[in-house]
């Protein structure tokens, strides 16, 4: 196997115990096709000198990496879904398959799989993943990557030869196997199962690993249970913001779904918003809205408060509740820091960025027609008045609405203004992923295994990424 030194083999989730997991295979596929693997992401742990058939068999076949995870491991927690608590969950269709070491930061990252087969926890299911799914979830990466949220990434997908029955879409349906590479697997619903079964021992053993491993720096805390959750509810808090800042819709935002490293991954149910409107859901099945865009802060901050009553069990109450209490306060500064990234502007004072802010959020909603989300951002981008009143949206950003925030945009200096040299922004329209483009890409897939027009929006967003000049992964 031609790996590279910057392959670091760096299994630490055992040492938690088998409280904690169960060892599982992987299941027997009858085809291994790859349709996507992730060079830039393989290159960044020293994986991307993998010939192809070698990835196969390691992404497909889940053949051990070396000095790693043997067997891969199913995970056990808990969940609220739907804020009704569910102690049947675990890894249904999914298993840690390596940790190992990213080359550049250090850090510690998990490869975890969807559709690998039957665990423990698959609850009657077929452990599989549709075809469709793992598309739509290599897309979804793509643009959030792109858009400077925090996410895990789609590392490989691989199409397995099966025929799935699904009550949600045309069934049979093809299957495949999806490896995402994430900071970590470590969920609300991990510290969750052991508050469920009052084992404070594991509770503590499991802070104590978050912290050697995710958050060194509270290594010192007095009472690290409260340090540790104080560090989740910022990186939670700037997290949901940059959903909110991208038009970003999650779905499913249950206790189970959300990392301990503050990272957004496990896309099933999602949408990015055609148009302002805080009561957009991305769930058929979300009737009440819970989930819906305007309410995601409020869902995040409640699933914070499930995790603060699981360390109630191993530290005092107090320190807790002003760690909860900074949610509000850092999701506020976080929104402000990414509306202002998206427009690529300099911040000023806090007073003025929320003033101008808040202007931003009442013009995209003013207009005699509905704003798409996208393409706000794409026509402003580095306050350039002169090209969004020379493109096709002219004539909305010239009423009444939009004064205020124009008037505002003049005291404010952009950022890197070289980046409108890049080709993409000679364009009329920005690179979107609403729903119908996503079906037109999944069409010619399904009709005629035609993989051209995924691959070319991969390549467009890729485009708008560099275009964007964020950082390729915002660290968490």
């Amino acid at each position: 196997m031609p790996l590279t030194p910057a392959y670091r083999a760096d299994p630490k989730f055992p040492e938690l115990g088998a409280e904690f997991y169960d060892p599982v295979a992987a299941a027997d596929f009858p085809k291994t096709i790859l349709r996507y693997r992730n060079d830039r992401a393989a290159q960044s742990v020293g994986l991307d000198t993998l010939t192809d058939e070698e990835w196969v068999r390691h992404f497909g076949r889940f053949e051990p990496l070396p000095d790693n995870l043997a067997p891969p491991l199913a995970q056990r927690y808990h969940g609220h879904q739907f804020r009704v608590y569910n102690p049947e969950l675990g890894d249904g269709r999914g298993f840690l398959y390596a940790q190992l070491r990213e080359a550049e930061t250090n850090r510690l990252l998990d490869l975890g799989t969807k559709g690998s087969g039957e665990t423990p926890w698959s609850r009657q299911g077929d452990g599989r993943l549709t075809l469709k799914g793992g598309v739509r979830e290599v897309l979804a990466t793509a643009m959030l990557e792109a858009l400077g949220v925090p996410t895990s990434r789609s590392f490989s997908l691989i199409e397995t030869g099966e025929a799935l029955m699904r009550t949600d879409e045309p069934s049979p349906t093809r299957a495949s196997v999806l490896v995402r590479l994430s900071h970590s697997h470590i969920r609300f619903g991990t510290f969750q199962r052991q508050a469920f079964f009052e084992k404070t021992a594991a509770l503590e053993t499991l802070v104590g690993h978050v912290i050697d491993h995710y958050y060194p720096h509270l290594d010192r805390a007095a009472d690290k249970a409260s340090a540790l959750l104080g560090e989740v509810v910022q990186r939670m808090a700037r997290l949901t913001a940059r959903w909110m800042a991208a038009g970003f819709v999650h779905g499913v935002l249950n206790t189970d779904n959300m990392s301990i490293t503050g990272e957004s991954f496990d896309y099933g149910p999602y949408r990015f918003l055609p148009r302002n409107d805080p009561n957009f859901t991305a769930a058929y099945f979300d009737s009440a809205g819970l989930y819906a865009f305007g309410r995601q802060p409020e869902a995040v901050f409640w699933n914070l408060q499930q995790l603060a009553g699981c360390l109630s069990l191993v530290t005092a109450t107090e320190p807790l509740v002003e760690a909860l209490n900074g949610f509000g306060p850092a999701y506020r500064r976080e929104l402000i820091a990414a509306m202002l990234d998206r427009l690529g502007l300099r911040p000023r004072s806090e007073e003025e960025d929320a003033g101008f802010v808040q202007a931003m959020f009442r013009a995209i909603a003013a207009g005699s027609e509905p704003l798409r989300w996208e393409p706000f951002f794409f026509d402003w981008f580095c306050a350039d008045e002169e090209r969004a009143l020379a493109g096709p949206r002219a004539e909305l950003y010239a009423q009444e609405g939009f004064e205020d925030f124009r008037r505002l945009l003049k005291t404010y200096e952009p950022d890197r203004p070289g980046r409108l040299g890049h080709p993409y922004f000679a364009r009329r329209e920005p690179e979107e992923l609403l729903y119908d483009e996503i079906e037109a890409i999944w069409a010619p897939i399904a009709e005629a295994d035609d993989w051209s027009v995924f691959e070319a929006k991969l390549a467009a967003i890729d485009s708008a990424r560099r275009a964007w000049g964020l950082p390729p992964q915002q660290k968490v």
